[in-house]
């Protein structure tokens, strides 16, 4: 989870692969609408938002219940946005289901969406990002991680603090 540019697709990209887990890609199931509204420089809103996380968490709930280990990369910037993903998870409390909120300093986040080419997000919507995110809680099952070292030493990060290996 994280804001634009925190890398979260290539951080989940690689740590599905070291973990041989199910991947899909969040934005994939984001509507059409969705993308052309984010693409004119829009936010979403809470109603944009609500049909792609439950999409996401109904991808998550099959893959769960197929007892598969799954990665997704996804905003989930509010607690409730992640309340509502972690009903994937077993009840009662859905704690098979964490996070990983990747961290960096807004100039690194900016320049690096900034780089990117042909993407929906626009560098302008790093700021309502921001103004959204509610960062993990203690009660939440989840870690935070800077995203300013290479993607490979992030996931070295991210599978130390998760205990998380191939076979778990």
């Amino acid at each position: 989870m994280g804001v634009a540019g925190s890398g979260k697709t290539t951080v989940a990209a690689l740590l599905a692969g070291r973990l041989g887990a199910s991947f899909a890609e969040g934005d994939d199931f984001h509507s059409p609408e969705n993308v052309a509204k984010m693409a004119a420089g829009h936010p979403l809103d809470d109603d944009d938002r609500r049909p792609w996380l439950q999409g996401i968490r109904d991808w998550l709930a099959k893959e769960l219940d197929a007892g598969r280990t799954a990665v997704v990369p996804c905003s989930a910037l509010r607690r409730e946005y992640r309340d509502l993903l972690r009903t994937a998870g077993r009840p009662p409390s859905g704690d098979d289901v964490r996070f990983v909120h990747l961290t960096g300093s807004y100039e690194l986040l900016r320049t690096r969406i900034q780089g990117r080419a042909g993407h929906f997000m626009k560098p302008t919507m790093l700021d309502s990002q921001l103004a959204t995110l509610e960062p993990l809680q203690d009660d939440e099952p989840g870690i935070s991680v800077d995203v300013t070292p290479r993607p490979a030493e992030i996931v070295d990060e991210i599978q130390r603090l998760l205990g998380a290996t191939k076979d778990r």
